[in-house]
């Protein structure tokens, strides 16, 4: 039975192989130089990746303002595929579900990101706009540690 409810896909090729884009989703050190949205850091980020392990974040935007978020691992399939609950402190009567997809191109990557749950769709496209940013600032960390031109685009 499909969801009334509105849901999020994005899909991206990164110029970079499946394993380091792996390696860069899920190592909280290397997370913390990409993640967020364009202006915003990750002073905290801690990750345990089983299934029914917990995941938290602090994000914090170009004002200052801190967004705390966290959630649940629902799958993890190295280096494939990645499921999780996501939950913002500010909202926790809201969850959605993340799923994360990572298929082999040759040398780069394509991912397929779903995000569904979202009461509106206005919170899908704030979200979007969001995680289009993040994807970015992702695809441009891969191109420094890789020496790349043009990963990600």
């Amino acid at each position: 039975m499909k969801s009334s409810q509105p849901t999020l896909v994005i899909e991206r090729t990164f110029n970079a192989p499946r394993d380091l884009v792996w390696a860069v989703w899920s190592d909280s050190t290397q997370a913390k130089n990409w993640w967020g949205p364009t202006g915003f850091t990750l002073p905290f980020l801690e990750m345990d990746q089983r299934v029914g392990g917990k995941w938290r974040a602090q994000m914090r935007s170009p004002d200052g303002t801190d967004m705390w978020q966290h959630g649940v691992y629902r799958e993890i399939v190295p280096p494939e595929k990645t499921a999780y609950t996501l939950i913002w402190d500010a909202d926790p009567a809201t969850q959605t579900l993340v799923s994360v997809v990572f298929k082999e191109k040759g040398a780069k990557t394509q991912m397929t990101f779903t995000q569904e749950g979202f009461k509106s769709a206005a919170d899908r496209e704030g979200h979007k706009a969001g995680w289009s940013q993040t994807f970015d600032r992702l695809a441009t960390y891969l191109e420094q540690i890789t020496g790349g031109a043009h990963a990600g685009r």
